[in-house]
Protein backbone atom coordinates (compact mmCIF):
# COMPACT_ATOMS: atom_id res chain seq x y z
CA UNK A 1 0.00 0.00 0.00
CA UNK A 2 1.26 3.18 -1.20
CA UNK A 3 -0.34 6.57 -0.39
CA UNK A 4 1.36 9.45 -2.96
CA UNK A 5 -0.10 12.25 -1.01
CA UNK A 6 2.23 11.34 2.13
CA UNK A 7 5.38 13.84 1.83
CA UNK A 8 8.99 12.13 1.16
CA UNK A 9 12.17 13.30 2.36
CA UNK A 10 15.37 11.22 1.40
CA UNK A 11 18.20 11.76 3.37
CA UNK A 12 21.92 10.75 2.00
CA UNK A 13 24.92 9.95 5.19
CA UNK A 14 21.85 8.90 7.01
CA UNK A 15 22.89 5.63 9.54
CA UNK A 16 24.20 7.23 12.21
CA UNK A 17 25.20 10.88 13.82
CA UNK A 18 23.12 14.21 12.24
CA UNK A 19 21.80 11.82 9.43
CA UNK A 20 20.30 9.36 11.95
CA UNK A 21 18.42 12.28 13.47
CA UNK A 22 17.53 13.83 10.55
CA UNK A 23 15.55 10.34 9.79
CA UNK A 24 13.63 10.60 13.02
CA UNK A 25 12.88 14.27 12.68
CA UNK A 26 11.26 13.69 9.04
CA UNK A 27 9.14 10.76 10.16
CA UNK A 28 8.02 12.84 13.74
CA UNK A 29 7.02 15.68 11.00
CA UNK A 30 4.59 12.78 9.42
CA UNK A 31 7.13 12.52 6.21
CA UNK A 32 8.33 8.98 4.59
CA UNK A 33 12.25 8.94 4.39
CA UNK A 34 14.21 7.64 2.03
CA UNK A 35 17.65 6.59 3.75
CA UNK A 36 20.71 5.92 2.52
CA UNK A 37 25.00 5.13 3.11
CA UNK A 38 26.63 2.78 2.88
CA UNK A 39 26.22 0.59 5.54
CA UNK A 40 22.55 1.86 6.64
CA UNK A 41 20.70 -1.55 8.14
CA UNK A 42 16.72 -1.94 7.01
CA UNK A 43 14.87 -0.63 9.17
CA UNK A 44 11.43 -2.28 10.32
CA UNK A 45 9.33 0.88 10.65
CA UNK A 46 7.18 0.67 6.82
CA UNK A 47 7.88 4.46 6.31
CA UNK A 48 11.22 3.98 6.27
CA UNK A 49 13.22 2.59 2.52
CA UNK A 50 16.36 2.12 3.80
CA UNK A 51 19.03 1.85 0.32
CA UNK A 52 22.73 1.48 0.55
CA UNK A 53 25.19 2.55 -1.55
CA UNK A 54 28.23 4.87 -2.05
CA UNK A 55 27.25 8.51 -2.53
CA UNK A 56 30.18 9.09 -4.40
CA UNK A 57 29.31 6.33 -7.55
CA UNK A 58 26.75 8.63 -9.57
CA UNK A 59 24.52 5.16 -9.76
CA UNK A 60 24.15 4.92 -6.40
CA UNK A 61 21.79 8.36 -6.70
CA UNK A 62 19.85 6.42 -9.89
CA UNK A 63 19.15 3.47 -7.68
CA UNK A 64 18.54 5.72 -4.82
CA UNK A 65 16.01 7.73 -6.36
CA UNK A 66 14.30 4.87 -8.15
CA UNK A 67 13.76 2.98 -5.19
CA UNK A 68 12.28 5.70 -3.61
CA UNK A 69 9.69 6.85 -6.36
CA UNK A 70 9.09 2.76 -6.72
CA UNK A 71 7.76 2.60 -2.87
CA UNK A 72 6.79 6.28 -2.10
CA UNK A 73 6.00 7.32 -5.52
CA UNK A 74 7.61 10.75 -5.03
CA UNK A 75 10.30 12.92 -3.47
CA UNK A 76 9.62 16.19 -1.70
CA UNK A 77 12.91 16.99 0.17
CA UNK A 78 16.22 16.33 -0.78
CA UNK A 79 18.87 16.83 2.63
CA UNK A 80 21.93 16.04 1.37
CA UNK A 81 23.74 15.12 4.47
CA UNK A 82 26.51 12.67 3.27
CA UNK A 83 29.94 14.29 4.23
CA UNK A 84 33.28 13.17 4.87
CA UNK A 85 35.75 15.24 7.33
CA UNK A 86 39.62 15.03 6.75
CA UNK A 87 41.52 17.72 8.79
CA UNK A 88 45.57 18.10 7.29
CA UNK A 89 48.01 20.58 6.60
CA UNK A 90 47.05 21.34 2.92
CA UNK A 91 50.64 20.03 1.88
CA UNK A 92 49.92 16.64 3.39
CA UNK A 93 46.32 15.89 1.73
CA UNK A 94 46.94 12.76 -0.66
CA UNK A 95 45.49 12.41 -4.43
CA UNK A 96 43.42 9.54 -2.50
CA UNK A 97 42.32 12.20 0.11
CA UNK A 98 41.81 14.20 -2.34
CA UNK A 99 39.68 12.10 -4.64
CA UNK A 100 37.34 11.07 -1.53
CA UNK A 101 36.38 13.85 -0.28
CA UNK A 102 35.42 15.52 -3.38
CA UNK A 103 33.54 12.00 -4.85
CA UNK A 104 31.51 12.15 -1.11
CA UNK A 105 30.64 16.01 -0.97
CA UNK A 106 30.48 17.66 -4.12
CA UNK A 107 29.67 14.51 -6.90
CA UNK A 108 27.35 12.46 -4.31
CA UNK A 109 25.54 16.10 -3.89
CA UNK A 110 25.68 16.56 -7.69
CA UNK A 111 23.44 13.83 -9.20
CA UNK A 112 21.65 12.99 -6.62
CA UNK A 113 20.09 16.68 -6.49
CA UNK A 114 19.85 17.08 -10.45
CA UNK A 115 17.57 13.57 -10.17
CA UNK A 116 15.58 14.68 -7.19
CA UNK A 117 15.16 18.65 -8.66
CA UNK A 118 13.50 16.61 -11.71
CA UNK A 119 11.21 14.75 -9.83
CA UNK A 120 10.37 18.03 -7.66
CA UNK A 121 9.40 19.90 -10.84
CA UNK A 122 7.01 17.56 -12.21
CA UNK A 123 5.47 17.53 -8.65
CA UNK A 124 5.18 21.19 -8.99
CA UNK A 125 7.85 21.71 -5.69
CA UNK A 126 9.84 20.92 -3.41
CA UNK A 127 12.99 21.59 -1.26
CA UNK A 128 16.55 20.91 -0.82
CA UNK A 129 18.69 21.16 2.45
CA UNK A 130 22.06 20.47 2.25
CA UNK A 131 24.52 20.59 4.87
CA UNK A 132 27.83 22.57 4.95
CA UNK A 133 30.26 23.52 8.01
CA UNK A 134 30.86 26.83 9.64
CA UNK A 135 34.54 26.26 8.41
CA UNK A 136 33.65 27.56 4.73
CA UNK A 137 33.40 30.65 6.58
CA UNK A 138 35.48 31.28 9.44
CA UNK A 139 38.70 29.39 8.65
CA UNK A 140 40.23 28.64 11.65
CA UNK A 141 44.22 27.72 11.94
CA UNK A 142 43.66 25.35 14.58
CA UNK A 143 41.52 23.04 12.21
CA UNK A 144 43.42 23.08 8.71
CA UNK A 145 40.42 21.77 6.42
CA UNK A 146 41.12 22.96 2.73
CA UNK A 147 39.02 20.37 1.63
CA UNK A 148 35.84 20.88 3.64
CA UNK A 149 36.40 24.31 2.44
CA UNK A 150 36.88 23.59 -1.16
CA UNK A 151 33.71 21.39 -1.10
CA UNK A 152 31.57 22.06 1.28
CA UNK A 153 31.75 25.83 0.32
CA UNK A 154 30.85 24.59 -2.81
CA UNK A 155 27.93 23.51 -1.99
CA UNK A 156 26.95 26.90 0.05
CA UNK A 157 27.58 28.86 -3.35
CA UNK A 158 25.73 26.27 -5.30
CA UNK A 159 23.14 26.39 -2.91
CA UNK A 160 22.31 30.24 -3.39
CA UNK A 161 22.93 29.85 -7.53
CA UNK A 162 20.03 26.93 -7.09
CA UNK A 163 17.77 28.84 -5.23
CA UNK A 164 17.88 31.72 -7.80
CA UNK A 165 17.32 29.25 -10.76
CA UNK A 166 14.05 27.40 -9.56
CA UNK A 167 12.66 30.45 -7.51
CA UNK A 168 9.89 30.91 -9.30
CA UNK A 169 9.32 27.07 -9.77
CA UNK A 170 7.94 26.10 -6.18
CA UNK A 171 11.57 24.52 -5.07
CA UNK A 172 13.21 25.76 -2.85
CA UNK A 173 17.22 25.61 -1.61
CA UNK A 174 18.62 25.90 1.77
CA UNK A 175 21.93 25.27 3.76
CA UNK A 176 22.79 24.54 7.52
CA UNK A 177 25.82 25.99 8.15
CA UNK A 178 26.67 23.43 11.88
CA UNK A 179 29.67 23.86 14.39
CA UNK A 180 30.90 20.73 15.52
CA UNK A 181 28.58 18.40 16.71
CA UNK A 182 28.53 16.28 19.17
CA UNK A 183 28.72 12.47 16.87
CA UNK A 184 30.63 9.39 16.79
CA UNK A 185 32.79 11.21 13.86
CA UNK A 186 34.06 12.86 17.27
CA UNK A 187 35.76 10.96 19.89
CA UNK A 188 34.88 11.83 23.45
CA UNK A 189 38.32 12.90 24.42
CA UNK A 190 38.64 15.59 21.82
CA UNK A 191 35.28 17.09 23.48
CA UNK A 192 37.12 19.89 25.32
CA UNK A 193 39.05 21.24 22.58
CA UNK A 194 36.55 20.93 20.30
CA UNK A 195 34.26 22.77 22.80
CA UNK A 196 36.47 25.69 22.93
CA UNK A 197 36.13 26.48 19.16
CA UNK A 198 32.72 27.58 19.71
CA UNK A 199 32.22 30.76 21.53
CA UNK A 200 29.29 29.48 23.62
CA UNK A 201 31.92 26.77 24.77
CA UNK A 202 30.41 23.70 24.48
CA UNK A 203 29.59 20.90 21.44
CA UNK A 204 26.33 20.97 19.43
CA UNK A 205 23.79 17.96 19.67
CA UNK A 206 22.47 16.64 16.95
CA UNK A 207 18.79 17.66 17.80
CA UNK A 208 20.07 21.15 16.98
CA UNK A 209 20.66 20.74 13.23
CA UNK A 210 17.70 18.64 12.90
CA UNK A 211 15.62 21.63 14.30
CA UNK A 212 17.04 23.83 11.99
CA UNK A 213 16.70 21.54 9.10
CA UNK A 214 13.14 21.38 10.06
CA UNK A 215 12.69 24.81 10.93
CA UNK A 216 14.00 25.14 7.21
CA UNK A 217 11.36 22.64 5.66
CA UNK A 218 8.31 24.26 7.00
CA UNK A 219 9.83 28.03 6.36
CA UNK A 220 8.19 29.03 2.93
CA UNK A 221 9.57 31.97 2.31
CA UNK A 222 13.09 31.20 3.28
CA UNK A 223 15.42 30.19 0.43
CA UNK A 224 19.18 30.80 -0.64
CA UNK A 225 19.21 30.92 3.14
CA UNK A 226 23.11 29.16 4.94
CA UNK A 227 21.64 29.30 8.62
CA UNK A 228 24.39 28.93 10.92
CA UNK A 229 24.05 26.44 13.82
CA UNK A 230 27.26 26.81 15.44
CA UNK A 231 27.85 28.16 18.80
CA UNK A 232 28.85 31.61 17.69
CA UNK A 233 31.32 31.13 15.22
CA UNK A 234 29.56 32.96 12.65
CA UNK A 235 29.71 36.34 14.27
CA UNK A 236 33.34 36.29 15.48
CA UNK A 237 35.78 35.09 18.35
Amino acid sequence: MSTHHQKVALITGASQGIGAGLVDAYRKLGYAVVATSRTIAPSDDPGILTVQGDIADPATAERVIAAGVERFGRIDTLVNNAGIFVAKPFTDYTLDDYAAVIGVNLSGFFRITQLAIEHMLAQGGGHVVSVTTSLVDNPDSRVPSVLASLTKGGLQSATKSLAIEYATRGIRVNAVSPGIIKTPMHPEETHQFLSGLHPVGGLGEVSDIADAVIYLENASFVTGEILHVDGGQNAGH
